[in-house]
């Protein structure tokens, strides 16, 4: 068995979402990613922020950081699920677990 790797997902999505909604959006990510066998899931809402430049017409976004363990070959499919997500501007996906590796 392929042993899990700790990934962070940074996640822009569109400003038109209040908390509740953002809220409800973040479940169902999780629960998304609980089908994919992912432990370990934090949600961690940043806010609505001003943009450095428009991105799909959209001047705010909001920001969340999700973090979580998944085994690698799970990994194409879920940024098939990111990508065609209607309400992400932009996403960025990194493996802590390496990342953590390089700085000990």
């Amino acid at each position: 068995m392929t042993e899990k790797v700790k990934y962070e997902m940074m996640i822009l999505l569109t400003e038109e979402f209040n908390q509740s909604e953002l809220k409800t959006w973040s479940f169902n990510y999780a629960r998304n990613l609980q089908l994919l066998s992912a432990s370990q899931i934090s949600i961690i809402s940043k806010g609505k922020l001003d943009l450095a430049y428009t991105i799909k017409d959209q001047k705010k976004g909001n920001f969340v950081q999700i973090n979580f363990s998944i085994v690698p070959k799970c990994i194409q499919a879920l940024t098939e699920n990111t990508r065609f997500d209607p309400y992400i501007l932009r996403y960025l996906l990194l493996n802590r677990g390496f990342i953590d590796q390089k700085l000990s």
